[in-house]
């Protein structure tokens, strides 16, 4: 079970809560609130089939992944999420190896583009899905500081290849939405959810 104890907690909990996801930016994210919550990887199948765009990927898993986790929680709130990066049309999700994180970084180099975060929050068998859309413009990267922010291994496992509240946060220029939402969990959206649902409540209690 997550939280932070150091400090007074910005919100607590009123239902006890299950974070559907292995990343552990979506978890520092959550427990920066000082909520208690349960890490439970939905294990499931990223693959979408056919046609899709971003928008449908990220709310069609953030949805199956919330889906799997509340059938074995079915009192709890569950909360997943997925995150893609679409750039020039194309859709990046993590990269399996240097070389397509490689590809990654020099299309996004010098250019905009888009981060989309779906978030699904099931409780009481009820559903509610939403999704966040954040523009991210790169500078110019030559291929030197590529291949020197390749070698840090912190692309891979990354959507798009990089994280933004890491070193890639010197490769950024500017950021139209919510950044939160490009780490992996729009905060703000997520906890106007959360305390609307009645599943957490301002303050430590």
């Amino acid at each position: 079970m997550a939280n932070h104890s150091h400090r007074p907690a910005l919100f607590r909990n009123l239902v006890p809560l299950v974070l559907a996801s292995g990343s552990p930016r979506r978890r520092d994210l959550l427990a920066a609130l000082g909520l208690s919550f349960e890490v439970v990887p939905a294990g499931i199948s990223e693959e979408i089939s056919g046609e899709t765009s971003a928008l449908r990927t990220v709310t069609e898993l953030s949805r199956r992944k919330a889906r799997a986790v509340a059938e074995r929680f079915p009192e709890r709130a569950i909360l997943a999420a997925d995150t893609v990066v679409v750039c020039e049309g194309r859709i990046l999700g993590k990269p399996r190896h240097l070389a397509q994180a490689r590809e990654m970084l020099s299309l996004l180099s010098g250019r905009w583009h888009e981060v989309y975060t779906g978030v699904a929050l099931r409780y009481r068998e009820r559903e509610d899905v939403f999704f966040t859309c954040t523009r991210v413009r790169f500078r110019n990267l030559s291929p030197e500081e590529i291949e020197a922010y390749l070698a840090t291994g912190e692309p891979l496992g990354k959507a798009g290849a990089y994280a933004i509240q890491g070193l890639a946060s010197a490769l950024v220029v500017e950021v139209q939405g919510s950044v939160t939402g490009v780490i992996g969990l729009p905060l703000a959206e997520t906890v106007e959810l959360l305390l609307q649902r009645g599943i957490i409540a301002p303050g430590s209690g």
